[in-house]
């Protein structure tokens, strides 16, 4: 289809978290979105994000291949942005992003529209994690149903409605030290959720190549660790740091599965211990947010932003220069 033009936007899982940005993107450039999601009744809050008619709730479920098909009717483009972190209920793994992801595949090649599909960096088959071999999984078919699709491969996202940095921040307030699980070593390359959203809006619009997949990360390369300590800077608290070994998290993440929305799986263990950084490989051949013609916004831009609510005074407290963690003596002992 010619760029630029006005667009009817499926867009699967459009209610969550980097949905609610896609949705605003896609408005502001004239797009029609049709919001596809299992509750639709908790999505309503996005139809302010365009004007009167333009954003539309509907109900779908990658479980039910019906839904999906009705979903995609007299669609120009759909998006995929399902996916899960832990399994919960009937929600699991490979129904919901391998299975799920091949039926909004299929779904799309019938009514002859595009497709964008969002997976993440380290999407493996080979992975010891079950949630990285389905992202992987659902790639391939992806693929294999159509080949000029474009894939999404972003580091960890953040923004204002995170789970990753308001979740810390959060226990911030109350405890006085913050879990590094494996010392906190393994690096990421936190990217923004505006700028996945923007880069997501413009393979709707053909902007850039497809069949191809494209890996998103920020400006800055940091370890876990280094992570929680711009966190801590950010929100003007010192806190210790305990490091546990991962086999200690495994541990205890076998006793976490019996509790209800378990902080921590032994999948999310296996997936803590590989780096979620940008490949040479996707920079190299040009794959990054760079073909976007897009500056990353970086951490420290951001978290300001919404962080503040966590400073022991609020907006008016001066954030610490520096993080306290532990002496350095205790810096690299596990439990």
């Amino acid at each position: 289809m010619t760029i630029g033009l006005k667009k009817t936007v499926v867009l699967f899982g459009g209610s969550g978290f980097l949905g609610r940005y896609v949705t605003r993107a896609l408005a502001r450039r004239g797009h029609r979105i049709r919001v596809a999601c299992r509750r639709p009744d908790l999505a309503y809050h996005l139809q302010t994000a365009g004007n009167m008619g333009q954003i539309l709730p509907i109900q779908a479920n990658l479980r039910y291949r019906w839904s999906v098909d009705r979903a995609v009717e007299d669609a120009d483009h759909v998006v995929n942005l399902v996916g899960i972190l832990a399994e919960s209920g009937r929600q699991r793994f490979e129904a919901v992003q391998s299975f799920g992801a091949r039926a909004v595949a299929e779904a799309t090649r019938g009514v002859g529209a595009g497709l964008t599909q969002i997976s993440a960096i380290g999407a493996d088959e080979n992975s010891g994690s079950v949630y990285a071999r389905t992202k992987a999984a659902g790639e391939a078919a992806v693929f294999e149903t159509l080949p000029e699709a474009t894939v999404m491969r972003p580091s960890i996202v953040f923004g204002a409605e995170d789970q990753f940095f308001n979740r810390f921040a959060e226990m911030s307030r109350f405890s006085p030290f913050l879990p590094l699980i494996g010392g906190g070593r393994t690096r990421y390359q936190p990217v923004f959720v505006g700028d996945v959203a923007e880069a997501i809006a413009d393979t709707v619009e053909g902007k850039v190549p497809a069949g191809r997949i494209y890996e998103l990360g920020g400006p800055e390369i940091l370890t876990f660790r280094e992570m929680m300590e711009e966190m801590l800077r950010v929100v003007g608290r010192k806190r210790a740091f305990l490091n546990i070994s991962y086999g200690s998290a495994a541990r205890m993440a076998r006793l976490m599965r019996f509790l209800p929305g378990a902080p921590l799986t032994e999948d999310q263990v296996r997936l803590l211990q590989q780096d979620n950084v940008v490949s040479e490989e996707a920079k190299a051949e040009g794959r990054t947010l760079e073909a976007f013609d897009m500056i990353p916004r970086s951490l420290d831009a951001i978290l300001p932003t919404y962080l503040v609510r966590f400073r022991p005074q609020g907006q008016f407290t001066r954030p610490q220069p520096q993080a306290g963690g532990l002496d350095a003596e205790n810096q690299d002992k596990l439990v």
